[in-house]
């Protein structure tokens, strides 16, 4: 698929080096736990794919003793029998001292069903035999896969990975990971609607209805971090206006989600093609809260374009 060296760049501003002690993958097979594990294991991590959530425990105190500085571990339906163990495993872990981000990566369905197709893996839940080629079943085992990892997915932070490319997610990774744990970070993420609304997003706005720099031909083929679309944006009062309305929310109840034990909050900011409006909003926020609180900055379709013609 896409090409995978391109990961190396340095952690972005607002991350620092207070890393979990433990990093837990898990999510939707297909949606990029292997890439998640490996990005994590070339930023220093110790890692172990599908370990039996019993052994867990003792597995963070092992590592303890020893000083392994920095763990991640990725779990999913492979280990069907002790799954319902996981999440309340976690909860002990947590409640006895230890920092887990527990991050759960997600796709649309027809997504996935894409990618196994591609691949002609076959989906873990899937009947002996069933390299994907039957769409009704692949769906159906998918599905399924859903219902039991419904609750460690209300209880993770989630990462859509629907648009995203390998190099996308390797950054996106790396950026939680490093992040620091103390405090609830903000994750401010622009997107195109025409691609979707993305599944991570606890806060969504709809950029739309404000002036589009698309429409003047000058600032056509920039993008809301350049100077010239800047200057166009910051002109007009309704975007003023809709910056300080999302600010002023935020503001208020920011203390409500960090009291709710959140490690993350995911504000997306969208408009139509996700390369404007929406990514002028995302920097614009990001630089009035982040004397506040950690923030990160995600451009989804931008950064796509980016990897691609890197």
């Amino acid at each position: 698929m896409e090409r995978p060296d391109d990961d190396t760049a340095p952690p972005p501003a607002g991350a620092n080096n207070a890393a979990a002690p433990l990093v837990l993958i898990s999510g939707i097979s297909g949606s990029g736990k292997s890439v998640a594990l490996n990005a994590l294991e070339d930023a220093g991590y110790f890692c172990v794919d599908n370990l039996p959530p019993d052994l867990l425990p003792e597995f963070v105190r092992l590592e303890s003793a020893q000083g392994t500085p920095l763990v991640a571990v990725a779990a999913d339906v492979r280990s069907s029998s002790s799954l319902p163990k996981l999440l309340p495993l976690i909860q002990d872990l947590r409640r006895d001292g230890t920092r887990v981000l527990s991050i759960f990566l997600d796709a649309r369905t027809a997504t996935l069903v894409r990618r196994f197709s591609e691949t002609r893996r076959r989906h873990p839940l899937s009947a002996v035999g069933d390299h994907g080629s039957g769409r009704s079943r692949l769906v159906e085992a998918i599905e399924r896969e859903r219902e039991m990892l419904a609750e460690l997915r209300e209880a993770s932070t989630v990462i859509d990975t629907s648009e995203l490319r390998p190099v996308q997610l390797r950054a996106w990774i790396r950026q939680l990971a490093g992040a620091a744990q103390t405090s609830l970070t903000l994750v401010f993420e622009s997107f195109a609607f025409r691609h979707g609304v993305p599944r991570d997003a606890d806060i969504v706005y709809d950029l739309r209805v404000l002036p589009n720099p698309h429409y003047e031909r000058e600032l056509r083929a920039l993008t809301g971090r350049d100077a010239g679309v800047i200057e166009f944006l910051n002109r007009q009062p309704e975007v003023g206006e809709m910056l300080g309305q999302i600010e002023a929310f935020l503001t208020r109840w920011l203390p409500a989600y960090e009291q709710d034990q959140r490690s993350y909050l995911t504000v997306a900011v969208g408009c139509t093609g996700g390369q404007h409006r929406s990514v002028y909003s995302a920097e614009q926020l990001a630089e009035r809260f982040r004397a506040r609180v950690p923030v990160l900055v995600r451009h989804r379709e931008l950064e796509a374009r980016e990897s691609a013609g890197a």
